[in-house]
């Protein structure tokens, strides 16, 4: 009959049934034209399905909001893992000419040696590759420093800002680096207090800075990236978490240095 819904079953003599899960549609095999009662099922069924992808995708969200306040951003967080076993190594272990063994050998002391190392190396920085490891006990962490403050180094790990020195030159080293991203290296910089230390490992020498103090500032306030005579590490990072309305800046200045075997002796 015209306009009449057939529905296909099994037949009679079968002797397994099989049942449909909950959100298992039976085909219907249908005749004739299409019922308004079937075409009401299917405008139901779509709203149905639309509505639990909208809930799952609203969860998800919730998951990854849950996530970074609890622990860390997550996608980034594997993004940054991955990318950090192909840093760029290289600068890490320049080997000496026959000049730089010459040079080492006029020089007396081992500050003059540390500093003609310091050169040698800031003259081969590349943006995004290592130039260093920055530990800080009281955080617990440990985190390769790359060359560079853009958005692609920073993915890597905590950037030294380019224009500022590298330690053992006497003036002030900057390094930047996330709280809520890519492994958010700089996450509780805010819980360092006066006398913590920060230490720099560098291929030439390693350097413990101690904490002197922190301080709330814009983002345009570059002054605190100015040398002031001394040996002085300058951490930086967004402020509050999740905002990059400001900058929390922490002060550190150099108590003490600790020779590579290159800055002790000329072999």
């Amino acid at each position: 009959m015209r306009g009449q819904v057939v529905i296909a079953s099994p037949p009679e003599n079968s002797r397994q049934r099989i049942l449909a899960r909950p959100d298992e549609v039976r085909p219907l095999v249908l005749t004739g034209n299409v019922s308004p009662l079937t075409s009401g099922f299917t405008r139901r069924r779509l709203l149905r399905d639309t509505a639990w992808v909208l809930i799952t995708v609203g969860l998800l969200l919730a998951l990854d909001a849950a996530m970074t306040l609890l622990w860390q951003e997550p996608v980034t967080a594997v993004i940054a893992l991955v990318q950090r076993g192909s840093i760029d190594q290289q600068e890490l272990s320049i080997p000496l000419t026959g000049l730089d063994r010459h040079a080492l050998a006029s020089l007396t002391t081992v500050q003059e040696r540390i500093a003609f190392l310091a050169r040698r190396e800031q003259q081969a920085l590349r943006t995004g590759a290592a130039i260093g490891r920055i530990e800080i006990p009281r955080l617990g962490t440990s985190f390769e420093v790359v060359q560079g403050t853009d958005a692609g180094s920073l993915q890597l790990g905590p950037g030294h800002y380019p224009g500022t020195a590298l330690p053992g030159l006497g003036d002030t080293v900057a390094i930047a680096g996330h709280r809520t991203t890519y492994l958010e290296p700089f996450r509780d910089i805010n819980q360092l207090g006066a006398g913590d230390a920060v230490i720099l490992r560098m291929p030439y020498a390693t350097f413990t800075y101690v904490v002197q103090s922190s301080r709330i500032v814009t983002p345009t306030a570059d002054w605190v990236l100015d040398d002031v005579g001394y040996d002085r590490l300058v951490l930086s990072a967004c402020n509050p978490l999740y905002s990059a309305a400001q900058r929390i800046i922490v002060f550190a200045r150099l108590q003490e240095v600790s020779p590579a075997p290159s800055a002790r002796a000329v072999v």
